[in-house]
């Protein structure tokens, strides 16, 4: 036979604090308890594992009569399953401290930490720079991660892609979408994470396409200079007043046509100066499982070089890098530095022909083409990848003798123009 409901909200309202403790009944062992103090508790009662138990559901007026009767009904559905109402919200209270400090942070910190062992030293500070800027660094790295919507995503996004102001670390005001394209990656890993180990539900990042809110700069090749153009810079750069190791690193990477993230992180101890050969590392390296990269020296790099190592140094703790960051002496030259320096020289930014640091490597390329130079060697210079790795380890072995003495003409041919401007003829057939 069903309950009476008996209670109103004016009953419960009404009732006074007497000498003891009272109830007030309403259907279904739910009532509420009078204390002498004057204080009114929703209770109920209920039996599991063969003893009655007693639950509190909250206080009145806090918790109202509809709100206790649908509270009552939820949390028998509980005592039905086994379940004491008490010990799940110990659970619930157990799963939001975990939820708490599961922070977009600390799973984003744990994902950098699974996966630096796969990353190049370039790319890892990369990563731990921007994602401790923008997450860390910020209110929404604290955030739950399981709370984390997409229009948070979004804001973090298009903050970086179309920021109008230094914050920060920052050291431009203008946006940067490709770091921004970037930020969203990393963050969907991390999301990716949170999902497979219980700490998220769903990935936000997946709801934000990045051509939704960014709009990349149309892609520019690396120009190369002709050789008037070379003829000019080489003039300018005889007249750069900037630092000297910066004007070294722009002289070693017309020398040597590596990638400009294979000189600034580059070590002493890749370098045997008496046999005028660098060797790049397989981790360092753009193409992937392609093994060392071996580099001839040419007589005028290995004099450079020579000049750079007194003046840095050798560091007492830390990297030996040729190209200490002067800022963070644990680091290397920012990205930034060369192309920098360019800009000054009047080579690269707003009205120039907008010539980067990457631009030597096709510079070398075309000339050496143009003048008839093997295509192989040059490109085995280049480190382009070959599809074929027996292929690859057999050109690299077989070119060295050529890619030498290639090497030590294409110097004396940028010597001779540094000189008086008359190009020395390289000779072909290598």
């Amino acid at each position: 036979m069903k309950s009476t409901k008996t209670l109103t909200h004016s009953a419960i309202l009404g009732a006074k604090p007497k000498d003891k403790p009272y109830k007030l009944s309403d259907a279904d062992r739910l009532y509420v308890l009078v204390t002498v103090a004057g204080k009114k508790y929703w209770k109920w009662n209920y039996r599991l594992d063969g003893k009655d138990c007693t639950y509190t559901l909250g206080t009145f007026p806090d918790v109202g009569l509809s709100e206790a009767r649908e509270r009552r009904i939820a949390i028998e559905k509980l005592v039905q399953q086994g379940i004491h109402p008490s010990d799940f919200d110990d659970d619930q209270r157990l799963m939001a401290k975990a939820e708490k400090a599961a922070t977009f942070w600390s799973v984003a910190e744990e994902w950098i930490s699974g996966n630096k062992i796969k990353w190049t030293p370039n790319y890892l500070t990369q990563v731990e720079t921007f994602m401790r800027r923008y997450v860390r660094d910020a209110a929404i790295g604290s955030r739950p991660i399981r709370q984390i919507t997409t229009a948070e995503i979004y804001e973090l996004v298009t903050g970086v892609a179309k920021r109008s102001e230094c914050k920060g670390g920052e050291r431009k005001a203008t946006g940067s979408p490709t770091l921004a394209i970037m930020l969203r990656q990393w963050s969907g890993a991390v999301f990716r994470l949170a999902i497979v180990s219980g700490r998220a539900e769903r990935n936000p990042v997946a709801d934000l396409k990045a051509s939704d809110v960014i709009v990349r700069q149309k892609v520019k090749n690396n120009r190369a200079l002709s050789v008037p153009e070379l003829r000019e810079f080489l003039k300018a750069l005889m007249a750069f007043t900037g630092q000297r190791t910066t004007g070294i690193a722009i002289e070693l990477l017309m020398l040597t046509f590596v990638r400009t993230t294979e000189l600034r992180a580059a070590t002493w101890g890749e370098f045997d100066l008496n046999n005028a050969v660098w060797t790049i590392p397989a981790s360092r390296m753009k193409i992937k499982n392609a093994g060392d990269h071996v580099v001839p020296l040419s007589s005028q790099a290995v004099t450079l070089l020579r000049e750079l190592r007194e003046i840095v140094g050798t560091p007492k703790t830390g990297p030996h890098w040729l190209f200490p960051n002067y800022r963070r002496e644990s680091d290397c030259m920012t990205a930034t530095t060369i192309n920098r320096a360019l800009e000054r020289m009047g080579f690269n930014g707003k009205n120039s022909i907008g010539f980067s640091g990457h631009g030597f490597r096709g510079t070398a390329s075309t000339i050496l083409h143009e003048i008839g130079y093997r295509p192989e060697v040059i490109e085995v210079q280049l480190a382009h990848k070959e599809r074929n790795a027996v292929k690859a380890a057999y050109n690299k072995a077989q070119y060295m003798a050529d890619r030498i003495a290639m090497m030590e003409q294409w110097a004396g041919y940028i010597g001779s123009l540094q000189a008086d401007g008359k190009a020395v003829p390289l000779k072909t057939g290598i």
